[in-house]
């Protein structure tokens, strides 16, 4: 009986995997999520190659004891937070109707099953 939930749940899942939405989906994701990541590892290894091989530059004091590594640093914790926040708005925005309706595809059907047995 196990095996045939299982075998149901995947076919369910292969079925709502193959539709244009789906695919939209992963696509919407993608096209935030890849661009975002590169940009913030480009920007994490400026800093640690600038750290290791710019130390002149990163010395600069800029006020009292405040230099140009301490301030890009703490630009390293702003702008996860900012890649946090852009993320959940366009989740919000782009993904999440996209994925509220698959879901609810999935659930009517595993449901229309339950009441077929």
């Amino acid at each position: 009986m196990a095996e045939d939930v299982d075998r149901r749940t995947h076919e369910v899942y292969e079925s709502l995997h193959g539709t244009e939405e789906f695919t939209e989906l992963r696509r919407r994701y993608r096209g935030f999520a890849i661009p975002a990541t590169v940009a913030f590892l480009l920007w994490y290894l400026t800093y640690v190659v600038m750290s290791n091989w710019a130390t002149d530059f990163m010395n600069i004091r800029l006020v009292g004891n405040i230099n140009v590594a301490l301030v890009f640093g703490l630009l390293q914790f702003a702008t996860t937070f900012l890649i946090a926040v852009l993320y959940a708005r366009y989740s919000n925005a782009k993904l999440d109707p996209l994925a509220r309706e698959l879901d609810e595809r999935y659930i009517a059907v595993r449901k229309s099953d339950r009441e077929g047995r």
